[in-house]
């Protein structure tokens, strides 16, 4: 996709454009495992795992160990997205985009490791027109904005991981999110209907 259609998407999303956000790539992949399905009450159907990774992964996978904060954001995230209506599909990107921006941790202001002024989860820039810093930090707010730049993209649903979540964050490592995708995937079949 070209950077003017990627502008015109982001600005028919009602989100400002002026440069990509990145946490750069990963070097590093944890061992420990996630859980890759939690407990489902009898009364709440089962997570369709083909929905979540309709394509497969792409490339080598990551994985991180999370704290209690990161799973409350995953949490949130699949909160927000079953608040805007959305499928499991766009938690997955949701969370693998997270853990690629920000390990699912809620940043403030880094100071010099900083990218320009991201904020948050997504690490979304107040500059670029995802809110406020106190909205972007707020794990609902920035979920929904970057859920409502994803329902713009034309095929979002069909897409690769990488390609979706790049063309809502304009990052300088395109190709880093698909690193997430299982963990994302595992994350949503976990805790989505909990």
């Amino acid at each position: 996709m070209n950077t003017i259609m990627r502008k015109s998407v982001l600005g028919i999303a009602g989100l400002a454009f002026a440069g990509g956000v990145f946490a750069g790539p990963v070097t590093e992949a944890h061992a420990a495992p996630v859980p890759t399905a939690g407990v489902v009450q009898a009364d709440k159907p089962a997570v369709d795992k083909a929905k979540l990774i309709p394509h497969g992964v792409q490339g080598a996978q990551s994985k991180i160990t999370l704290n209690d904060e990161q799973t409350a954001n995953v949490k949130a995230i699949i909160a927000a997205t079953k608040k805007a209506g959305l499928p499991e599909r766009a938690a997955v990107i949701s969370i693998a985009t997270s853990l690629q921006e920000s390990k699912l941790e809620n940043l403030g202001h880094l100071g010099d490791r900083n990218d320009h002024d991201s904020l948050g989860l997504f690490q979304q820039r107040p500059s670029s027109g995802w809110g406020t810093p106190e909205q972007i930090t707020d794990p609902e707010y920035s979920t929904l904005a970057f859920l409502k730049g994803l329902k713009q993209v034309d095929g979002w649903q069909d897409m690769p991981l990488t390609e979706a979540a790049q063309t809502v964050q304009v990052s300088a490592y395109p190709d880093a999110y698909a690193q997430w995708e299982q963990q994302a995937a595992d994350l949503v079949a976990q805790y989505w209907n909990s």
